[in-house]
């Protein structure tokens, strides 16, 4: 059992969305729950009155009312829900029009910029119209290649306006990534900036554009906003229009939005593809607009007044969901570039400087804050902060105790756990619970989670599979370029009929709180007992000689053994009795079954885009099985060391 970090006080539990939310479902249904576990329990027993519930108390605008909310709750694939509503995702997010600040825009190395409701609604009000005369509409898609900006924020509306859907991808991407994913959809539009910043140094996109157009000739149309440079060269990308152009072509207006079934296509989001071409997730209008309001306003506690910032590119879901922000009027804290750049305090003042009050990021930044010996709460004022998020990996009960001590005592502290599958979480933050040391504080309102045993049994207080055993809304409406359905059913579906399993091994212990253990599929199987990769990075990642490291399973002579690749720290080797300290360490912290049989230094550790480790494509590699898509990686290069690796040749 982790340790208890932090308790709400009565009079901020009372004050949060989600307990208004439980008085009105006491009111409406005749209840009397007082706290979130019974909430949780009647939300996935009452899945279609809780939907509906949250439809209300979000004030999702509908031109149409739904005829009802899930068509058949035992199908999975295939659930329908709210037939009959026409909505716009657009039109939801931009319902505010006023003089409130909707966007703060920092660019790595440049003056924070900041944008009015009024002014988004214009921007995107000028843009749509130009994407209408271009003939874009609901059969079409529109991608972004762009940095983390205002201008990627309102492509997007402008094109979901109009009913097109949307699909982004982050500019480190290389020419075969950005291929291999808009290649499958074939957008009609694409949005560029002329470059990007990074470390200090300015980065061209151009000149990559230009090259992706030769094999992406679906594309009529190149919009490049001005970034890196006042006035970019766009001669030689063909079909190219500057942004500026059309911004003073047009005058703003009432944006007419298209009025859409509730399952019409929003977003098309991709895997990694680190072991093959990325599959093609296509999510829904009113699916994803509904599961991101709960998160937001229930699970996140997020207020109009509040100022939220999530460390993101736009090729990750995580960008989607700090979006859609928009809808509740709150201001959006956008960063572009490195995190540490010009030095590891840089969003911590940037924190401070914009009054941001939930704080979003990753556990591997958490990790590296660690290293760095960053003190962000003595450093610098952070007052208004009252929420932390972590996600991208399992934030470690180290991890826990650096934000408690050195952020912040007083927040809520939320380790969320979901996917780019359903563009949003699994388990994550409760704002009226406790937060324990290593644990995501629930199970999310009418996310019907399980951990099932080796038999596909539920568990408690064990290790298990986690899967989801009810439909959900923001789960894909189908996969691109997938008629029969055959390649979404084999994602989720083939291990256990009608039930998801979403590939993460997890603990639900009997208090409700949720421990991550790593990718099932990445699970270490030694002596036929299952470990998770978690448990070692967080006894490993403690070692001060170690900046960072990755654990496989490698087959060898009919079982599986444990292997540790090590990233030393500067002026660090890997001696005889660092090993030996490294595997006391897993066998008094963790259990002998974690020991690894080899720890063996690399110079790197192979990451997706996203700062995933890819501990699939680095067993793939040593074990001579080639990696279809290494464009997947942030770091290519770092699979090279792996594949010819003496000692892992040898017993």
């Amino acid at each position: 059992m982790g340790k208890l970090l932090w308790q709400p006080s009565e009079e901020r539990i009372k004050n949060t969305n989600i307990y208004k939310f439980m008085g009105v479902i006491n009111e409406k249904f005749n209840k009397d729950f007082e706290d979130y576990g019974q909430l949780y329990q009647w939300s996935v027993e009452n899945i279609p009155e809780f939907w509906a519930s949250m439809w209300d108390f979000a004030q999702i605008k509908a031109s149409e009312p739904y005829h009802q909310v899930v068509d058949d709750l035992t199908k999975m694939p295939g659930a329908k829900w709210f037939e009959g509503a026409r909505l716009s995702f657009a039109e939801n997010l931009l319902r505010y029009r006023d003089d409130r600040v909707a966007l703060i825009f920092k660019g790595e190395s440049r003056d924070t910029v900041q944008m009015t409701y009024a002014e988004l609604y214009d921007e995107v009000s000028k843009l749509a119209q130009y994407l209408k005369e271009l003939g874009v509409g609901p059969d079409d898609r529109v991608a972004g290649f762009m940095p983390n900006m205002p201008q990627t924020i309102i492509a997007m509306l402008a094109a979901t306006s109009l009913g097109a859907a949307w699909s982004s991808c982050s500019p480190d991407f290389g020419i075969k990534g950005v291929l291999d994913r808009f290649g499958q959809i074939k957008p009609k539009i694409l949005f560029t900036a002329d470059g990007y910043l990074f470390k200090g140094k300015e980065l061209d996109s151009l000149a990559r554009v230009a090259d992706i157009l030769e094999d992406l000739p679906s594309i009529e149309k190149v919009i490049v906003v001005p970034y890196v440079r006042e006035n970019p060269d766009i001669s030689h990308v063909k079909n190219a229009v500057n942004y500026h152009e059309i911004k003073t072509g047009f005058n703003p207006a009432d944006i007419e939005f298209a009025q859409l079934p509730a399952d019409h296509p929003l977003y098309i989001m991709f895997t990694s593809g680190t072991t093959g071409l990325p599959k093609c997730m296509v999510q829904s209008t009113g699916g994803i607009l509904i599961h991101h309001m709960k998160e937001l306003l229930l699970h996140s506690d997020l207020k109009r007044e509040d100022r939220i910032f999530y460390f993101t590119t736009c090729g990750w879901m995580m960008w989607n969901w700090l979006t859609t922000s928009l809808s509740v009027g709150a201001t959006l804290v956008l960063f572009d570039g490195n995190p540490f750049h010009p030095n590891p305090g840089a969003l911590w003042k940037m924190a401070q400087d914009e009054k941001i009050t939930i704080f979003g990021t990753s556990a591997g930044y958490i990790a590296a804050l660690q290293n760095a010996g960053v003190k962000p709460g003595k450093e610098y004022d952070l007052s208004p902060l009252k929420a932390v998020m972590s996600t991208g990996s399992p934030l470690s009960e180290e991890g826990f105790e650096f934000i408690y001590d050195e952020v912040k005592s007083d927040l809520q502290l939320a380790s969320i756990s979901g996917g780019s599958d359903i563009n949003g979480c699994f388990a994550g933050g409760n704002p009226m619970g406790p937060v324990y040391a290593g644990e995501l504080q629930c199970r999310q309102l009418a996310m019907k989670v399980e951990a099932f045993n080796g038999h596909g049994k539920p568990v408690i207080n064990e290790q298990g599979e986690l899967v989801c055993t009810a439909p959900a809304p923001c789960m894909p409406i189908y996969f691109w370029d997938d008629p029969k359905g055959e390649r979404y059913h084999s994602a989720y579906f083939d291990v256990y009929p009608n039930i998801w399993r979403h590939g993460d091994y997890i603990e639900i212990n009997d208090r409700g709180g949720v421990v991550i253990y790593g990718r099932s599929d990445a699970t270490l199987n030694p002596g036929g007992v299952r470990i998770g990769t978690a448990e070692i990075y967080r006894q490993v990642e403690q070692i001060p000689e170690i900046t960072d490291c990755l654990v496989v399973g490698q087959n060898w002579n009919n079982d599986v053994r444990v292997v540790l690749f090590v990233k030393m720290a500067e002026g660090s080797e890997l001696t005889e009795d660092l090993k030996k300290q490294i595997k006391t360490t897993l066998r008094t912290h963790a259990s002998p079954r974690h020991v690894p049989a080899k720890i063996i230094a690399v110079p790197d550790i192979p990451y997706t885009l996203n700062m995933k480790k890819v501990e699939l494509a680095v067993k793939k590699t040593i074990e001579g099985q080639p990696v279809l898509n290494k464009d997947a990686l942030s770091n290519p290069g770092a699979l090279d060391f792996y594949a010819n690796i003496v000692e892992l040749n040898e017993d």
